[in-house]
């Protein structure tokens, strides 16, 4: 068997997890990939090593000669590296940003993420909107956040990784005494006139803003002007009663003082959440994020697409997109 000059880790990993599961599905389940970005790897390995280390066959996977001979070393070596990295990251907290506290997404994947890894600090930061956490995450005063990764400035993209979430339905926060609220789901066409808010004016969520300029274009639905920002239930409650407009949200938003909140309907606007992070990033607290994220959505159906829900082309390919290549 030919030793190139150096072995990327990852395709190491890939290789242990099919040598050990002797599954191609379950190893990806195991690393938190796709099935297919897996496969790539293995192959890769095999093509610079000049081996074949797997029999595949439609109903079984098993180790070559080649195989059997390189696991033992493939595991001392991964082992190696993960004693590396733990001595640089046992006492560092992770800093993830969920962007509102009310929100439910991040807020549920970062309470089960504690569950999943009790011995690490996982500090919860609340901050609005995921191009402001972008520039955090990219110089590391933070480490993870939550929101529509497609939304973000190519630059902003390219130093970043991320890991579709949910589908999350969007909805409209309405005062309590409008003539909409009366209504159990307010359906889009029914927005027409109106003026709504969605974050114009804030640098930080302007991927939301770009949202709802494409959600509103062509349906009579204004965005509304630039507003203060709303710190807390009593300037939210003193902004709505001044302006009277309507604000776009999703179906979790927190209840507010004097207001309601409608899901919206025919079509249900959807939002791309992804779980971002800084390209390279090794954390122990963010293999839990990533597993929590995969769980609770494979529970409750979180990524899967509702029939006739809207949803932005850039942002499914997004959420189509191979997980990332390292866990």
């Amino acid at each position: 068997m030919p030793v190139p000059a150096a072995l990327d880790p990852r395709l190491l990993r890939a290789f242990v997890a099919v040598a050990e599961e002797l599954h191609f599905t379950r190893a990806a389940a195991r690393l938190y990939v796709a099935q297919q970005a897996l496969s790539r790897d293995v192959r890769r390995l095999e093509r610079e090593l000049g081996a074949e280390l797997f029999v595949r066959t439609t109903r079984q996977v098993t180790l070559t000669a080649d195989g059997e001979r390189l696991l033992p070393h493939a595991r001392r070596v991964l082992a190696a590296q993960d004693d590396l990295l733990a001595a640089f990251r046992q006492a560092r907290p992770l800093l993830v940003d969920l962007n509102s506290a009310g929100l439910a997404t991040g807020r549920r994947v970062l309470h089960r993420a504690r569950e999943l890894a009790p011995d690490c600090e996982l500090m919860a930061r609340y901050e609005s909107g995921l191009t402001g956490a972008a520039a955090d995450l990219l110089t590391g005063r933070l480490d993870a956040s939550f929101g529509r990764f497609a939304g973000l400035d190519a630059a902003l993209r390219s130093g970043l990784e991320q890991q579709p979430v949910r589908y999350e339905p969007m909805a409209v926060v309405l005062p309590e005494d409008h003539p909409l609220a009366a209504r159990p789901a307010v359906p889009l066409a029914a927005l027409a006139g109106e003026t709504v808010y969605a974050g114009a004016g804030n640098p930080r969520t302007r991927e939301w803003t770009d949202l709802a300029l494409h959600l509103f274009e062509g349906r009579g639905i204004r965005l509304a002007s630039p507003l203060p920002l709303a710190v807390g239930d009593e300037e939210f409650e003193r902004i709505m009663a001044k302006t009277r407009n309507p604000v776009l949200a999703v179906v979790d938003f927190p209840a507010m003082p004097r207001t309601v909140l409608r899901p919206l309907v025919d079509p249900v606007p959807l939002s791309a959440v992804s779980l971002v992070w800084r390209k390279g990033l090794t954390h122990p607290g963010l293999t839990a994020l990533r597993r929590a994220a995969m769980e609770i959505a494979d529970a409750e159906g979180w990524l899967r697409r509702p029939a006739g829900g809207w949803l932005l082309a850039v942002d499914g390919e997004v959420m189509k997109a191979p997980g990332p290549e390292s866990a």
